[in-house]
């Protein structure tokens, strides 16, 4: 039975001791360094840890790099490092933790107000490149697309931002969101490159039926964004959607069934 509380104390001990040196590397100017570890090898450690958090967010944030000068980085990379919890021990994950971070817990007046969509519009890029799905190819020729099962790949995203953040860059930072939204699908094609395409907001509502759907027919496709447009010429808008699908065809972005 001693041997036992001993153990159990061990434990209890350790846990101590590792949040105790965990605290002072995420945050040195709040928590007092360990006492039994020389300061010197407390550095060692907190910016071996912070420099690898740091490159991974400049590797996969490289235009929010840009936009900051470095001590605007470095702040905002040490308020994500002492206050974010991770949820993944996975480096890979690392980004969309800072997404998560960025939405949940940042507070700054200071940031520029595209920031939390501009992160988003880079890490989609990272998490398409390593997403595990594969494209499938289309079984059937897409001129004879009218009346056919369509759906969208898994690794075609619609997205929609305030900002026109795919222009975003320091000689670019706007300041207000202008009246139109930017959309965007992007996706993964068969030779495993991840392509950006800006689109108009007819094919973002087209995809959007698409994936709401999962599997549509395509006239039932084209009738629905018909009739929610209400435009005096349906006939064009379904030809011309016709056109816009034939072309997420080709492109894999959507496949036929």
């Amino acid at each position: 039975m001693p041997s036992n509380l001993h153990e159990a104390g061990m434990k209890v001990d350790f846990k101590a001791k590792q949040l105790e040196f965990a605290s002072y590397i995420r945050d040195p100017e709040n928590n007092p360094p360990p006492a039994d570890v020389q300061p010197q090898r407390m550095a060692m450690y907190r910016e071996l840890f912070f420099n690898n958090i740091d490159s991974f967010l400049s590797a996969n944030f490289p235009v929010l790099r840009t936009i900051l000068d470095d001590r605007q980085w470095f702040e905002l990379g040490q308020d994500f490092f002492s206050k974010h919890a991770s949820q993944s021990p996975h480096f890979s994950e690392i980004p969309e933790e800072f997404l998560d971070y960025l939405q949940n817990e940042r507070d700054s007046s200071a940031d520029f107000p595209f920031m939390l969509e501009l992160a988003h519009y880079e890490w989609v890029e990272m998490a398409l490149s390593i997403a595990k799905e594969t494209v499938p190819a289309n079984q059937k020729s897409v001129d004879t697309l009218l009346n056919q099962h369509i759906r969208l790949s898994p690794l075609a995203w619609p997205l929609a931002y305030q900002y026109p953040v795919q222009k975003i860059s320091p000689a670019f930072l706007p300041e207000t969101a202008p009246e139109q939204a930017t959309f965007l699908i992007v996706y993964r094609d068969q030779d495993d490159e991840v392509n950006f395409i800006e689109i108009t907001p007819i094919t973002y509502r087209l995809l959007q039926i698409i994936q709401e759907q999962e599997e549509v027919v395509t006239t039932d496709c084209l009738k629905q964004v018909t009739e929610e447009l209400n435009h005096p010429n349906p006939e064009m808008i379904r030809a011309g959607g016709l056109q816009i699908l034939k072309e997420l065809a080709e492109k894999t972005i959507i496949s036929v069934a």
